[in-house]
């Protein structure tokens, strides 16, 4: 067994044994930047094109795969609305972050993609060949001023299709999102817990990308095996402290060049970033279990490898059917810019609609493969779903089962859970109890490592962020509250769930409801919805 199984023990036991170190504390005085700064590299505006009427969250989830192609102007609009600065958030809520709030040094900026902790330490570079608008070159995405900044001018887009080896959708194309971390962005708060939450917050980032780009009539598939070292070097990322942890090949318009760039092993990005923390630190347990997943990063698993560690099917027991959700009209890049944290403002007066709740299951689902290198297209996801009911209209309180396939919740235990998910939940962020649902992702995460390695461990966790990221902009178009923490007693659901049998894992909480209304707000926006 590699070292990827005793991480992710040691994740599901942190709130009763915690990680090491376990006297940590953040200096939030030193934080880094959210983001990388480049002094004195040259930099390109992106335009922030427009969004198509048609192109509805509701066709960015469940829509037919597009065979449209890129433009500058539709890239820059994907990248505005998953990973760029659309406003300030100052509304009263019970974080405990609130009373900085209003410090412009402490301001908390909305994004359409969520993040563990709100931290935002992906890194999106895009790598330009020839056929591209720009000089051919690697740019860094960067997020507050929307534009990209030029780190090395040359096509070196050929050592990115040697990177990804046999990917057939590199093949014919020479333009690449490459998202790397920078560790030190999560770990100076999250230290050893780092890494379970940055390779959630990988697919949470590429779900929005998959959902804008199929409301546009596009497709995104993704990496996560591929020479990483290789690109790590390309990038003039350090071994130890970055990482490389997906690369998406888009589809450009016009015609390719006739004559692909040769490879540039020599190439390295020689712009370095400055860093705002006077003092760096390093966590011995986030460097074991990046070390773990690069071992056989090139060494793409073969089809059919997962489908013995896929989520089981629902069981038996009483059903609940479901409504028909109602459909998720809403353009996808409002439903993005309005995305946000509940934080304690669930309330329980009125119950919410069985249909919004059949909404964001079915949400869940369609997110719960990423269209990456190691799944079978079509074949079962990689997560299971249960559900707490608590205030649901016409459905009566208990512990269920999602079956996709029947519409319906398959009762596990019945009666109030509200209790038991407010005495495990470790911080004073949410009222638990209190809100309508809460949905648990679970999966089989010690099956999928035996199945294709540590590098699993990007994989599951990569579901489920793509899973949260569905959930919350699902929320956000049914104007229901919405929450995703990871801060609960991971035993004590697996003993509750009854999962120890079935080898799985719950590996977040997602929670939606009504949220009481006229709470005291600010509103910014630096875009219009």
């Amino acid at each position: 067994m590699g070292y990827a199984h005793e991480y992710a023990t040691a994740v599901m036991r942190r709130g009763r044994v915690p990680m090491e170190p376990a006297d940590f504390v953040p200096d939030w005085s030193d934080r880094p930047r959210k983001g990388k700064f480049f002094p004195g590299a040259a930099s390109v505006p992106l335009p922030d094109g427009g969004c198509a009427e048609d192109a509805t969250l509701g066709r960015g989830l469940f829509g037919k795969t597009g065979t449209g192609a890129f433009t500058l102007p539709l890239l820059g609009a994907m990248l505005r609305d998953s990973y760029g600065l659309t406003g300030r958030r100052l509304a009263v809520q019970a974080n405990t972050d609130l009373g900085s709030l209003p410090f412009y040094s402490h301001a908390n900026w909305s994004r359409g993609t969520a993040s563990g902790g709100g931290l935002y330490p992906i890194g999106v570079h895009w790598i330009s060949g020839a056929g591209g608008p720009l000089t051919p070159g690697v740019y860094y995405y960067d997020t507050p001023h929307h534009r990209v900044t030029r780190l090395l001018s040359g096509d070196v887009s050929a050592e990115v299709r040697t990177a990804l080896g046999d990917l057939e959708e590199a093949a014919g194309t020479d333009q690449f999102l490459v998202l790397g971390v920078t560790f030190w962005q999560n770990s100076f708060k999250y230290n050893s817990f780092c890494y379970h939450a940055v390779t959630m917050d990988i697919g949470a980032l590429v779900q929005t990308w998959r959902m804008w780009a199929r409301a546009h009539g596009l497709h995104l598939g993704s990496a996560l095996w591929f020479d990483e070292p290789r690109l790590g070097r390309l990038l003039g990322l350090t071994p130890d402290e970055d990482g490389v942890f997906a690369v998406v090949p888009l589809r450009w318009d016009g015609t390719p060049p006739a004559t692909p760039a040769p490879p540039a092993p020599g190439a390295v990005v020689r712009q370095v970033p400055d860093e705002k923390s006077r003092r760096v630190l390093s966590f011995p347990t986030l460097r074991r279990i990046h070390a773990a997943t690069l071992d056989g990063a090139a060494d793409r698993p073969a089809p059919g490898v997962l489908d013995g560690s896929l989520a089981l099917p629902a069981t038996r027991g009483d059903r609940v059917p479901l409504p028909e959700p109602p459909p998720l009209e809403v353009p996808v890049r409002r439903a993005l810019r309005e995305r946000r944290s509940s934080f304690g403002r669930f309330t329980s007066v009125e119950p919410l609609d069985a249909a919004r709740l059949s909404a964001t299951l079915r949400a869940a689902v369609a997110a719960s493969t990423l269209d990456s290198d190691a799944e079978t297209p079509g074949g079962a996801p990689l997560t299971r779903l249960c559900v707490f009911v608590n205030h649901v209209r016409d459905v009566p309180a208990g512990l269920y089962e999602y079956d996709p396939e029947a519409g319906e919740l398959v009762l596990l235990k019945a009666g109030d859970h509200g209790p038991f998910l407010q005495r495990n939940y470790f911080l004073a962020n949410y009222n638990v109890e209190q809100a309508a649902a809460v949905l648990v992702p679970v999966a089989r995460t010690h099956a999928v490592l035996d199945a294709v390695g540590d590098r699993g461990y990007r994989l599951v966790n990569a579901v489920v962020g793509a899973v949260a990221q569905a959930v919350y902009t699902t929320a956000s178009a049914a104007d229901t509250g919405c929450g995703v923490a990871l801060g609960f007693d991971s035993v004590s659901f697996e003993e509750e769930l009854g999962l120890a049998q079935r080898d799985e894992i719950p590996l977040l909480i997602m929670m939606i409801g009504h949220e009481r209304p006229r709470s005291a707000d600010y509103r910014y926006d630096i875009v219009a919805p």
